[in-house]
C-alpha cells in the first residue's frame, strides 16, 4: 500500500515538473501570430480581386436547377487553407529584433518581398541573427499557432474584409499577445 502511494506521488510530481517546463515563450508565439497575419495579408493582396470561386453544395434543386454561389478567391476557405499550408515556410525571413529605445524583443521580417522596392531593406543593426535554430523555433511556433487556430484564422479572414485581424487572432482568441508590451505593435 505504501509503495502504491509513493508511486502515485511520483507520477503527480513528475506531471507538475514537466508542466512547468512547458511554458511558452511569449515573444516567440506573439511574433509568430503577427507574422502569420502579415504573411496572409500579403498573400491575399497579391490575388486578383476579380477572381472568384464556386462554393456551396452543388446539389440540384427539385426543379433541376442548381444554385451557383461565387465568392472572391482571395478570401475563400479553399484559398485560405492553401495559404495556411505554406505560411510557415517564410519564417526564415524573420529574425529577433531588439528595439534600441525600449529593449523590447520581437521577431520581425528582415528580408524584402520578392517584388518589393529597393528601399525595403531594414537597418540590420538591431536584428539578432542566431543561426538556423532561431528560425526553426519561429517556424515551430508558427506551425503550432496554425494548428491551434486554423479554423479561427479561416473564419476571421473569410468574414472580415478590412478589420483588425491581428487584434482579433493574436489578442482576443489566442491570448498570445495579450501582454501590454505586444498589443499595438506592427511588424
Amino acid at each position: 500500500m505504501v509503495s502504491w502511494i509513493i508511486q502515485v506521488a511520483m507520477v503527480v510530481l513528475s506531471v507538475f515538473i514537466s508542466g512547468s517546463h512547458g511554458k511558452r515563450n511569449k515573444v516567440l508565439y506573439c511574433s509568430a501570430c503577427k507574422a502569420i497575419v502579415d504573411e496572409l495579408n500579403y498573400s491575399i493582396s497579391k490575388v486578383d480581386p476579380k477572381k472568384t470561386i464556386n462554393v456551396g453544395s452543388f446539389r440540384l434543386n427539385p426543379d433541376g436547377s442548381m444554385e451557383d454561389k461565387r465568392v472572391p478567391l482571395a478570401r475563400s476557405e479553399t484559398h485560405l487553407s492553401e495559404l495556411l499550408d505554406g505560411v510557415c515556410n517564410s519564417m526564415s525571413d524573420y529574425a529577433l529584433y531588439v528595439d534600441p529605445d525600449t529593449q523590447q524583443k520581437e521577431y520581425r521580417r528582415f528580408a524584402p518581398r520578392v517584388n518589393g522596392a529597393a528601399g525595403d531593406f531594414p537597418d540590420f543593426t538591431n536584428f539578432q541573427f542566431d543561426g538556423p535554430e532561431a528560425s526553426n523555433d519561429l517556424k515551430f511556433a508558427c506551425e503550432t499557432v496554425v494548428e491551434e487556430l486554423e479554423d479561427e484564422i479561416i473564419s476571421a479572414y473569410s468574414q472580415d474584409e478590412q478589420g483588425n485581424i491581428h487584434e482579433e487572432l493574436c489578442n482576443r482568441l489566442s491570448d498570445y499577445c495579450n501582454d501590454s508590451s505586444h498589443t499595438n505593435e506592427e511588424l
